[in-house]
């Protein structure tokens, strides 16, 4: 997709805005080219006394109406043009979010979060202000530019204004130059900004970690280099207009110095009269402005369209998980879930995280799931929550594919404990009706009870108005375990996936909080994925993975006496908990 295209929608829905814009400006231009004719007219009147007090006056007024009309003009091109400009960066942002959220979790997987927040701050700036003030700069390097010289010609002499524009033909010609240089190393910029963000982010959300392991000194110097490369990206961009802007100077000044000596020699010989002399000057001051609004318009586009191509990559990304042309009608669903030949890897570059999976989980029903770190526990709840896709026909959900269910069904009919017990930067109550319809209090309370968490509220100061820290740091864990629990229950979902959730509680905790759910969730079927035995042996049937193949299946009793790898796992956390109580 072309860049200037991409922003093609969004410039023809606010074009009356920019016409309106536009035209308020030309005419403030337009205007303005008056004072200095009507200042060397009433220069001229003096010098040869040809007016009087009345035309002194009717001079003065016309300034005076000029001016008032370019005010007025001003705020015209003000309002319309930067409130477009920023109407547009209001809609790009809005839908770039929303397009973030339909990206499947391999893009997250690649992509850093202080990247991504660097588009949703540098980028969409840099280019509100290439369709905000980068429109106003072009317009006045370009029309103005026309205008004025016209004016020199017309009103003042011919020759004059060949000879004083000639040393500015060389702002056209390193133009070309600053703006691809601008450019490249605006991008650099952005991508250092980018990495220093991240680095960051990484820096304030692990600060527990790295002040446990004593890593602060390693951070900073981490931290420093990042900085450093921001500011060297930053300086590159600052030396380049250092060294533009002051040539820039220099050659407005040979214009100036051109005018004084030719055009105060053309007067002197009555060639031109003082005061269209006197407007000469200021005409070409008045050229100065277009001249720096090149270089900036140029160093604007320039900005803008890195940040651009930066925010359209985003843009391009489709969503690998999207519903399938033809769905099944499914609006609820009950529960029974089948795994027909399982085999699932992330891409076709990382081995196979499960393979060959066979097993059938009826409606009302409790699956655990059980295994060694990496086995592939939690692909099955990724899986079932279609946060990757499968193979058609090897995973269903009341005997349809999981990939013919829609999206929304598929998620709004399961609640989901993950094994990080995300909380967002709320209060109790809105952390636990996060996912309901229903957020009322009483519901929540009930939740939190079925959770054992309610009592721990209470005690707070503010209970279900408590605000949790960033991703409920002010929590302990536990704490967090349980909010994430009640949020789950509050959902009363037809599938409920508990991935570790219970491995921060005490034995006495998991406890009520199992016997709760059995009595809470009959009819409905449960994915309990656990470490701990004591969690699981109660379930209907328990799925023992070994390297992402099933290496035993059954219910607690069953797999007991098959002396196997559960049998192990069990009389070993039966050793180490009769060790703590000793």
């Amino acid at each position: 997709m072309n860049k200037k295209r991409f922003l093609i929608k969004y410039l023809v829905k606010y074009k009356w805005k920019y016409i309106l814009g536009i035209l308020a400006l030309f005419c403030v231009d337009f205007v303005s080219l008056y004072i200095p004719q009507f200042t060397g007219e009433i220069t001229d009147g003096l010098k040869s006394s040809s007016i009087g007090k009345d035309g002194l006056l009717l001079g003065i007024v016309q300034i005076a109406i000029t001016g008032l009309i370019m005010a007025i003009g001003r705020f015209g091109w003000r309002y319309f043009i930067f409130g477009a400009a920023r109407s547009i960066e209001f809609e790009l942002r809005n839908d770039m979010f929303t397009h973030l959220e339909t990206l499947s979790m391999g893009f997250y997987n690649r992509n850093k979060t202080g990247d991504l927040m660097s588009h949703f701050t540098n980028d969409l700036n840099a280019i509100r202000m290439s369709i905000g003030p980068a429109v106003i700069t072009s317009f006045d390097a370009c029309i103005m530019t026309i205008m004025v010289l016209t004016k020199m010609i017309l009103y003042v002499d011919l020759r004059l204004t060949l000879l004083a524009v000639i040393p500015m033909i060389f702002i056209a010609i390193g133009g070309v130059y600053y703006g691809r240089s601008a450019e490249r190393r605006f991008s650099e910029k952005q991508k250092a900004f980018s990495d220093l963000t991240d680095q960051v982010q990484e820096s304030v959300s692990g600060i527990r970690v790295v002040k446990a392991f004593v890593q602060e000194r390693k951070e900073l110097i981490q931290f420093a280099k990042a900085n450093k490369e921001n500011k060297d990206k930053n300086m590159r961009v600052v030396k380049l207009q250092a060294v533009i802007m002051p040539l820039l100077d220099v050659i407005i000044g040979l214009s100036s110095l051109i005018t004084l000596i030719y055009g105060g020699y053309l007067t002197i010989n009555g060639g031109i009269t003082l005061g269209r002399f006197i407007a000469f000057n200021q005409y070409i001051y008045m050229l100065v402005w277009p001249m720096i609004a090149a270089g900036e318009s140029i160093t604007l586009f320039s900005q803008g369209f890195a940040s651009l191509k930066r925010v359209e990559n985003i843009f391009q990304e489709k969503p690998e998980i999207y519903d399938e042309e033809e769905l099944d009608e499914v609006t609820k669903l009950q529960g029974e879930i089948e795994f027909h030949n399982l085999t699932f890897r992330f891409t076709k570059e990382t081995p196979i995280v499960l393979e060959d999976i066979n097993v059938k989980v009826e409606q009302g029903s409790t699956l655990a799931v059980l295994g060694r770190t990496g086995s592939g526990k939690s692909s099955i709840a990724n899986l079932l929550l279609r946060m990757y896709n499968v193979e058609p026909g090897m995973l269903t959900i009341d005997g349809h594919d999981i990939r013919k269910i829609p999206l929304k069904v598929l998620r709004e009919n399961i609640a989901y404990v993950p094994q990080d017990n995300f909380l967002f930067s709320d209060t109790l109550k809105n952390n636990i009706a996060f996912g309901s319809a229903n957020k009322e209090l009483e519901l929540v309370h009930m939740a939190a009870r079925e959770a054992c968490i309610h009592d721990n509220i209470m005690d707070f100061p503010e209970d279900y108005s408590t605000l949790v820290g960033e991703r409920g740091v002010t929590l302990s864990g536990g704490q967090k375990q349980r909010s994430s629990i009640a949020r789950a229950l509050m959902k009363n979902a037809p599938i409920l996936i508990l991935d570790d959730a219970l491995s921060a509680v005490d034995i006495n905790t998991e406890e009520q909080i199992l016997e709760n759910l059995k009595k809470n969730r009959k009819d409905k079927t449960t994915i309990i994925i656990a470490h701990r035995i004591s969690t699981i042996q109660n379930a209907d049937n328990i799925l023992v993975l070994e390297e992402g193949k099933v290496a035993e299946y059954g219910n607690h009793e069953q797999l007991l006496n098959r002396q196997g790898i559960y049998a192990k796992m069990y009389e070993k956390q039966q050793l180490e908990k009769q060790l703590e109580a000793v």
